[in-house]
């Protein structure tokens, strides 16, 4: 007697093609066996929706398919949806993060729609599908992470599928630009080597002037502040982001999804022992040179938005 050869497993697409044809057909059933009742109409109403619903998962599952994301944690909703103050605030729903902003409070920014929250290993991202760059990025450094952070570069740039796909980046737009992906959260202060590879994430890149990236910003700023958080004798909360200027829909674009190109750099510092706050500010260009930091309330008041709510700054 021949032995039966296993199944062979259903492909995703096949199995979201099954489970939609027996969701029709179950739906198709129950309508025509109650034509010639009342709710015949809000069963073939439901049975639309049930239809659009799974027509949208398979888009989403095609989606998913074409693009991964090395080891994440759990997204979070999208600032817009999240209700009540966070709504309000534009915090988002860091719930799964906060302990990359100094006292678990995120910075308070006007909510949009296209504002999305999200938590990685080693850093937090307010993310906006209007310029599809971070609107800013969280760390939390000290000594131990510091010490940590002697990964090997993988330069594995990707577009992170936790994204819609009309908001994200992609490596097309960055192809021939004439700009660099620039970290906001540089690969080299990562930890761990799951952390070094998310750093590499679109969602934390933005395009900036080659020279300025590989010089005056890698040295002066992203250098000089790991090794200060190497010398501090607690916690160094960091948060760095883009500046548009005079607004993201007149900043110039690259590529086809035109990513936009900040006119503007920023990186706080604030020393959580020391209660003491500074901020970077560099003009996107090759032609930067390092100069002396900003205070905090000047970052505000360029910025609009209050980074520390609830912090009490030594003076």
């Amino acid at each position: 007697m021949r032995k039966r050869s296993p199944a062979k497993r259903l492909r995703p697409r096949s199995t979201s093609r099954l489970i939609y044809a027996l969701v029709a057909l179950a739906i198709g059933l129950s309508v025509h066996s109650c034509t010639d009742l009342p709710v015949a109409r809000e069963l073939e109403a439901a049975g639309a929706s049930v239809q659009k619903l799974a027509v949208d998962l398979g888009t989403a599952l095609r989606t998913y398919g074409r693009t991964s994301t090395p080891g994440l944690a759990v997204e979070s909703a999208p600032a817009a949806r999240t209700g009540g103050a966070a709504a309000s605030t534009g915090t988002g729903d860091f719930s799964a993060c906060r302990n990359f902003f100094a006292g678990g409070k995120p910075p308070v920014v006007t909510s949009l729609p296209t504002h999305r929250a999200l938590c990685y290993d080693a850093f937090a991202i307010l993310h906006s599908g209007e310029s599809k760059t971070a609107v800013y990025v969280a760390q939390k450094l000290n000594r131990a992470s510091v010490a940590d952070a002697d990964e090997k570069r993988t330069n594995r740039f990707f577009a992170d599928a936790r994204l819609r796909a009309a908001e994200r980046a992609t490596l097309e737009d960055y192809k021939g630009s004439g700009y660099d992906r620039g970290h906001l959260a540089p690969a080299g202060q990562m930890p761990t080597a799951q952390a070094m590879a998310q750093s590499f994430s679109l969602a934390n890149i933005v395009p900036q002037a080659p020279q300025h990236n590989q010089g005056t910003w890698r040295v002066s700023v992203e250098d000089a502040t790991k090794k200060y958080a190497g010398r501090a004798t607690g916690d160094v909360y960091v948060i760095t982001g883009p500046v548009y200027a005079p607004s993201i829909a007149q900043s110039k674009g690259i590529g086809p999804g035109q990513v936009r190109v900040p006119a503007y750099l920023f990186k706080l510092v604030y020393d959580e022992g020391q209660g003491r706050a500074w901020a970077h500010w560099h003009l996107n260009d090759n032609a930067t040179r390092a100069s002396r930091p900003i205070s905090y309330a000047e970052l505000v008041r360029r910025t609009g938005i209050e980074f520390l709510p609830g912090v009490n700054l030594a003076h």
